[in-house]
């Protein structure tokens, strides 16, 4: 029976792999289409159904429509890691900003000495991508196998047709490394609509196993996730002592955008914006169970459309 069971999961997860590279093969396929048309087709491979880009209903149809049509350009500020520390600091203070140790290219203008470890060091213009530098032997291998030329070379205003990453100068970026505890910091995404907090999905991990959980602004559990993410955390998460401080900072710094996912960490230093996020997931993140990517659409009244895509 065992052995049974083995045997379906690799079968399931060797489906998964053949299903997943096909999707890439196609999406390089259909890559020379102008936006519009690519987002259709990228969109019908991911979730098996046409999106209603011009008059958009679910919240990952909505994504989609700002992707063409809303180009207003304070978005080039807020998704350039760097730039948008200004922006935190202006608005909410420079405690809430992560600290910088270096910005660049080249990463053999970077003077070592002067570089406080532990630190991250990453690219301004994309998620998912980076480094923890914890002793002078991590900065070796790094610099021995140096990603960066790759990581400047990730265009998502091309891979997903996200614009405002078009108007980002890429550079790459050496920080503080955040902490709490001793530990890494939870990451916790605040989904911000018209300057109110809609939910907040917790990101962790425990027992080097990832976890993500989806709550209420005043943290009441909502039965909706990810199913192509991390499964579900098993049980109740702590209600974070900084929930009510989170929330008002949150609301405070994109009080007036119809739609920003604000990403902080709580840390032992405090609150740290980590990202402001325009297009979660490329906006083809499941919903399970899917009425509630309706429901959430719901919630984002988008603005008349200030200027038609390309």
């Amino acid at each position: 029976m065992q052995d049974s069971k083995e045997s379906f999961i690799r079968a399931g997860y060797e489906q998964g792999a053949w299903r997943d590279l096909a999707r890439r093969a196609f999406w390089r396929l259909i890559a020379p289409l102008p936006d519009k048309p690519y987002l259709f087709l990228k969109f019908w491979s991911i979730k098996g159904a046409w999106p209603n880009i011009d008059a958009p209903k679910t919240f990952s149809e909505k994504v989609q429509h700002r992707k063409l049509y809303d180009r207003r350009p304070l978005f080039g500020l807020l998704v350039d890691k760097i730039a948008v520390k200004d922006f935190i600091a202006d608005r909410i203070g420079p405690e809430h900003a992560i600290e910088t140790y270096w910005q660049g290219t080249d990463l053999a203008s970077v003077d070592w000495s002067k570089i406080p470890l532990p630190a991250v060091i990453k690219p301004n213009h994309a998620s998912g991508l980076g480094a923890f530098l914890y002793s002078p032997e991590d900065v070796e291998a790094f610099l021995a196998s140096n990603p960066c030329p790759a990581w400047l070379a990730i265009d998502h205003a091309h891979y997903n047709r996200e614009w405002a990453y078009s108007q980002v100068e890429r550079r790459i970026v050496i920080e503080k490394l955040l902490t709490k505890d001793g530990g890494v910091p939870w990451d916790y995404r605040l989904f911000v609509f018209n300057g109110r907090v809609s939910h907040i999905i917790v990101d962790t991990r425990e027992n080097d196993a990832g976890y993500s959980a989806t709550y209420s602004r005043d943290w009441q559990p909502l039965p909706f996730y990810d199913p192509d993410y991390y499964p579900p955390y098993p049980g109740d998460m702590p209600r974070p002592d900084t929930l009510e401080e989170m929330v008002a900072l949150a609301e405070a710094l994109v009080h007036d955008l119809d739609f920003v996912r604000v990403d902080f960490f709580d840390t032992d230093d405090g609150l740290k914006v980590g990202e402001l996020t325009l297009y979660p997931g490329g906006g083809f993140e499941a919903f399970e169970p899917p009425e509630y990517d309706r429901l959430i659409g719901e919630k984002w009244h988008l603005p008349s459309r200030p200027q038609a895509g390309r």
